[in-house]
This record gives C-alpha cells, sequence and structure tokens, in this order.
C-alpha cells in the first residue's frame, strides 16, 4: 500500500513522515488553504527530503504552466493538479513536467480512465478537499478507476484500514486526518496512519 502524507509545512513532520515509512510526502501551494507554504518553506521541506520518498507539490489554483514550472524550481518529484483543471490544463503540465498526478472527486463525474489527461494516476478527494470529511467509498461499487489511484479525504488512523479494504486503491492520502490543528502535523498520528495502512496487508 502506497502511503503519502501531505499538507506538510515543517522538516520535523517530513522527517516523522519518512521514519514511519510513508513513500510520498506532499506540501501544498494553495492561498486559502490551511496548509499553504510559500516557496521558500516548500523548498526546505523538499530539499530534507532528498531522494528517499516522492516529493509532490500540490496546487490548486495556479496556471498550469506556472504550477509546472514551480515544481522544476523546486526539484519535487510529481506536481499534482488538484480541482478544476482542464484536460488542455494538464497537456500544457505534461509537457513542462514529467510525472504529474490528477486530484478530483466524484462529485465532479471525473473520467476514471486513469492517464487519460496524460496523468500518471489518479487521487479522488471528498467533495470539499482538506475538510477531513470522509466520502462513502461504496460509490465505487460499480464503476472504479482503472490504473493507479489514491483514495484521499477524511482519512485518519481510526478509519483508513477500514476504507482501503472497501475500496481497494493503490495507495492512499492523509492530511488533516494526522493534525492536531489545522495546518499543524501530530507526529505521533502521522506513524499511527502510515502503521494502519500498511496493517492491511494490501
Amino acid at each position: 500500500m502506497y502511503v503519502k502524507v501531505c499538507g506538510l509545512s515543517t522538516v520535523e513532520s517530513f522527517r516523522a513522515a519518512v521514519e514511519a515509512g510513508a513513500d510520498a510526502i506532499g506540501v501544498v501551494h494553495a492561498l486559502g488553504s490551511p496548509r499553504h507554504v510559500e516557496r521558500d518553506v516548500a523548498s526546505k521541506v523538499v530539499a530534507a527530503a532528498g531522494c528517499s520518498v516522492d516529493t509532490v507539490l500540490v496546487v490548486a489554483h495556479l496556471l498550469p504552466d506556472e504550477a509546472a514550472r514551480l515544481a522544476l524550481d523546486l526539484g519535487v518529484s510529481v506536481l499534482q493538479l488538484h480541482g478544476s483543471y482542464s484536460r488542455e490544463d494538464f497537456e500544457v503540465a505534461c509537457s513542462i513536467f514529467p510525472r504529474v498526478w490528477r486530484a478530483t472527486s466524484l462529485a465532479h463525474d471525473p473520467d476514471l480512465h486513469v492517464g487519460v489527461w496524460g496523468e500518471e494516476l489518479l487521487l479522488l478527494d471528498a467533495p470539499n478537499a482538506g475538510s477531513g470529511q470522509q466520502w462513502d467509498v461504496g460509490a465505487l461499487a460499480n464503476t472504479r478507476p482503472d490504473g493507479r489511484w489514491i483514495l484521499a479525504g477524511g482519512l485518519n488512523p481510526g478509519n483508513v484500514a477500514k476504507a482501503i479494504e472497501a475500496a481497494q486503491p493503490w495507495g492512499v492520502d492523509v492530511s488533516s486526518g494526522v493534525e492536531s490543528v489545522p495546518g499543524v502535523k501530530d507526529l505521533e498520528k502521522i506513524a499511527e496512519f502510515v502503521h494502519q495502512a500498511r496493517s492491511t496487508g494490501l
């Protein structure tokens, strides 16, 4: 089970995620989000990662070319375009940056064919991203993504194992579910989340 811990803003929280066994860390550059970090902070967190895990830049409002160039400047592994980006936006981003993830919600009736917009994988989130609200994965009973996809939205140490068993994703993503207050990561919760995600044996 691939595990991503998102919304990190300190080197300390990054180290906690890596020591817990996370496969990826995410930094958010999206004004209005309690997890938003400026370029200099993102650069420090990414630099601390080295090549040990995937580093993911998450953006929601930047133009696709600006997002891709920021990803290049920061030296991240992956650019995650989250929200209302179009197929054309992905074409632009993918022409500049090699690894792009598409993050969306079933509320937007997305195309669930992974790679259809040039993305490496698909991340399915709650309609209100970052809210901590879990969504009904039962909606995937008859139609589910046909490639690598990550489950996100309202996951925490107490529910991630059950969610994995129900949805059978390739990976999981957590942010608010391992926080003490919005934007502040709880290091013990990070470790417990990774442990519980791995406990499924998937």
